[in-house]
């Protein structure tokens, strides 16, 4: 009588709980450093008004902060070089309008004089960007 020798059977396990450590450490990782990433932009709190109108961002923007401070679509500007600047922009952009972001608590002289300098640059379309009012 012949005896078979029996087949060895490989048994494949895949522990996988080291996987779940290492993605659970990713995880943690992820959502700590991602608190710490600043946005950046411009920090403006703008009026609040009851009739608002929503107006394409890639028009001009001049925003002015509560430290009187010009910028040009995110550049830093005064009001010394802001009419050539802004003049380049409008021949460039033919025929955008011109959107005024500025904070509540600037004076409104400053705001007068950017509009001013808007028209003085050939601006079609001049608007002054608000809030929706909370009711």
């Amino acid at each position: 009588m012949v005896e078979f020798e029996k087949r060895k059977k490989v048994y494949t396990h895949l522990n996988i709980a080291p996987l779940i450590d290492v993605v659970f450490l990713l995880l943690i990782f992820f959502m700590l450093s991602s608190h710490f990433i600043s946005q950046p932009g411009i920090k403006i709190s703008l009026p609040y008004a009851s009739t608002t109108k929503l107006h394409p961002e890639e028009n001009i923007i001049i925003s002015i902060t509560k430290d009187n401070t010009l910028y040009l679509n995110d550049k830093l500007v005064n009001l010394n070089n802001l009419l050539d600047q802004l003049s380049a922009r409008i021949k460039e952009s033919k025929g955008k309008a011109v959107i005024i972001k500025a904070d509540e608590k600037i004076d409104l002289g400053l705001a007068v004089k950017v509009m001013d300098i808007a028209k003085q640059a050939n601006a079609k379309d001049l608007v002054i960007s608000t809030r929706k009012d909370a009711k």
